[in-house]
């Protein structure tokens, strides 16, 4: 519990057996309940979460976005809190981000890796690569987004019922802004977090899923 409300913490993993241990032993004491989501990984991330203490739940299709549907359907937090769990995002910044939220009076506050503290957290064709992505999405949906791509994010749960989720791939981080960023009921904000090297294996194909947003973002921006 945080200042009256409770908190819910969303991890999705995809053989994160390094990073989820270390994010977890960081978690701090007011987080009321951690889902980590399991999607179908073939290490022992799910044993790891579990003897933490987290809540494992297993979501055999793969995709982060179809992850972190799965993890919202579960949740019970008034507030909910997600960050990947390759130990990447700031657990130990929690009580920054919600004092933030709570202080702006925002119902989504996205966490923006940007300006880049860390030069060993984000390759310099990664940079690029975001900050073609969050230009385009500022353009499209008339609203500046420094970090289109960021996977650490706080809002109020009951905004879920006001948003269209559809994206089961790495598209879900900006499909999740541009709803809240859409709705005029929703109240978006954005701060600075610091970034760091991620533990274990990267997941992300730059180029690949880099295509995949850019076309997204016009099929949302377009045809939805």
């Amino acid at each position: 519990m945080y200042k009256g409300q409770s908190i819910t913490v969303i991890i999705p993993c995809l053989n994160e057996e390094q990073g989820i241990e270390s994010v977890l032993r960081s978690m701090p004491e007011f987080v009321d309940e951690v889902i980590v989501v399991d999607n179908n990984s073939t290490d022992r991330t799910s044993e790891v979460a579990a003897a933490l203490g987290a809540k494992v739940i297993r979501e055999a299709v793969r995709g982060y976005g179809r992850s972190y549907k799965r993890g919202f359907a579960m949740a019970t937090g008034d507030l909910i809190v997600t960050l990947d769990g390759d130990h990447s995002y700031p657990v130990d910044a929690l009580s920054y981000l919600l004092e933030a939220f709570l202080h702006l009076g925002v119902d989504f506050l996205n966490a923006s890796r940007f300006p880049v503290r860390d030069g060993r957290s984000m390759s310099f064709r990664n940079k690029v690569g975001n900050v073609i992505q969050s230009v385009v999405m500022s353009i499209l949906f008339f609203r500046w987004v420094r970090d289109s791509q960021s996977g650490m994010w706080v809002f109020r749960r009951s905004i879920l019922k006001d948003m269209k989720l559809e994206a089961d791939s790495m598209a879900f981080s900006e499909e999740i802004k541009t709803e809240a960023i859409r709705n005029p009921r929703i109240r978006f904000g954005e701060i600075s977090i610091l970034y760091s090297s991620r533990l274990g294996e990267t997941k992300l194909n730059p180029w690949r899923d880099g295509m995949h947003n850019l076309l997204f973002l016009a099929k949302k921006r377009f045809f939805r």
